[in-house]
C-alpha cells in the first residue's frame, strides 16, 4: 500500500467544472490533494479553492503537499454535508463549482491502523473522522444479527450476508472480533474463495461496514443539497462514485432536483410552481478511458456525473 496516490478522471473533472482563473471552487473530499492540485494549477491570484475533508490526516497531508498554493487555498476539516457552515467559516456564500470524490482514499487505505483495508491487519476502526465514537468494531460485535444481515445486503449488496453473519455470530459468542485480519479470515472461512472471483470475499462486507460507520449515504444526500444551494447560476457539481449504491443515490438526487415540479401526474397543471434547479450535463455517467484503467486499476469502477445550476435555490432544495 505504498504506491503514490493517483487521482481519478482528472481531465474529465477539470472539463466538467469549467475552471475559470478567478473562480471559486470547492473540493469537498480533498484526500491526498490530487484533484485539488489540478484545480489550483488553473487558478489565478484572484481564484479560490476551498479544500474540505473530515479526515484530519488528509487535511494535514494536503496542507503540506499544496503549500505553494497557500494564497488561494483555504483548508477546512469537516464533512461536506455541513458545507453551509464550512463556507460561512471562510466568508464565502456562492461558488462556481464543487467536486465530491467519494469513497475511501489512499490516505486511509495506506495505513493499517485506520482499519479500512483487509489487506493490512489493524484495528477494526474505519472512522473517517476519528473524533466520532462509532467504529466498525462496535458494529461487528454489538449489532443484532438480523440488522447486520440487512446492513451487508443494503450497503454492501452482499448476497451471502446470512452465511457471513452466522460466522460472525459464532465467533463473537466466544470472543470479540478486534482486527481487520480476523474479520477477513472469518468471511473467507464462511463463504470460501473461488480462483475465478475477481474481488476478495470480504470486499463487500468491509464496504458495508465503512458506509454504515460513516453514514456515507446520508451525508451524500445532504452534501448534494448543500452544494447545489451554494452554486452560482451556471455553476457545476461533479461527483465521482465507485459503487452502485453511491451512484444510484447521486443519480436519483440529481434527477429530483432537475425535475422541479413534484405535482401528481393526474393534475391538469402544475400547482407547486417549482422550476428545475439543475440541468443534468451527463445523461449517462462518464467512465475512465481504457488507458486510465490500465494505468490506474483503482479507476475501473469510477463513474462521474455532472449537473449545472439553472435557477435560484428554493427552500425545498435540502429535502428534495
Amino acid at each position: 500500500m505504498s504506491e503514490e496516490h493517483v487521482p481519478v478522471m482528472v481531465e474529465e473533472v477539470i472539463a466538467g467544472l469549467r475552471i475559470k482563473p478567478d473562480g471559486t471552487y470547492v473540493d469537498g473530499t480533498i484526500g491526498a490533494g490530487g484533484h485539488a492540485e489540478a484545480i489550483l494549477k488553473r487558478l489565478g491570484s484572484r481564484g479560490i479553492l476551498i479544500g474540505i475533508d473530515w479526515d484530519g490526516d488528509a487535511v494535514r497531508l494536503a496542507e503540506t503537499r499544496l503549500q505553494k498554493y497557500s494564497k488561494v487555498l483555504r483548508l477546512c476539516r469537516g464533512n461536506f454535508a455541513n458545507l453551509t457552515a464550512l463556507l460561512g467559516g471562510v466568508g464565502i456564500e456562492r461558488v462556481d463549482g464543487v467536486l465530491f470524490d467519494l469513497g475511501v482514499s489512499w490516505v486511509q487505505l495506506a495505513r493499517g491502523e485506520r482499519g479500512f483495508s483487509f489487506q493490512l491487519d489493524g484495528p477494526l476502526d474505519m472512522r473517517m473522522d476519528n473524533r466520532q465514537k462509532l467504529n466498525a468494531e462496535m458494529v461487528v460485535n454489538e449489532m443484532a444479527s438480523e440488522d447486520l444481515v440487512q446492513l451487508l445486503r443494503r450497503c454492501g449488496e452482499e448476497r451471502r450476508a446470512k452465511q457471513i453473519v452466522a460466522a460472525i455470530e459464532r465467533r463473537r459468542r466466544t470472543m470479540p472480533i478486534r482486527t481487520t485480519g480476523e474479520l477477513a479470515e472469518i468471511v473467507v472461512a464462511a463463504v470460501g474463495r473461488s480462483p475465478h472471483e475477481r474481488i476478495h470475499p470480504a470486499t463487500r462486507t468491509f464496504l458495508a461496514l465503512r458506509i454504515a460507520v460513516n453514514d456515507e449515504i446520508g451525508n451524500l444526500r445532504g452534501g448534494i443539497g448543500a452544494a447545489v444551494a451554494h452554486l452560482k447560476l451556471g455553476g457545476r457539481l461533479c461527483i465521482i462514485s465507485f459503487h452502485s449504491l453511491e451512484d444510484r443515490t447521486v443519480k436519483q438526487r440529481f434527477a429530483a432536483l432537475a425535475r422541479g415540479c413534484v405535482c401528481p401526474p393526474a393534475l391538469p397543471q402544475c400547482m407547486c410552481g417549482r422550476k428545475p434547479l439543475l440541468r443534468i450535463v451527463t445523461k449517462k455517467p462518464l467512465v475512465p478511458t481504457l488507458e486510465e484503467v490500465v494505468r490506474n486499476p483503482r479507476s475501473r469502477s469510477a463513474k462521474l456525473r455532472i449537473v449545472e445550476r439553472m435557477e435560484e435555490v428554493l427552500d425545498w432544495v435540502a429535502g428534495a
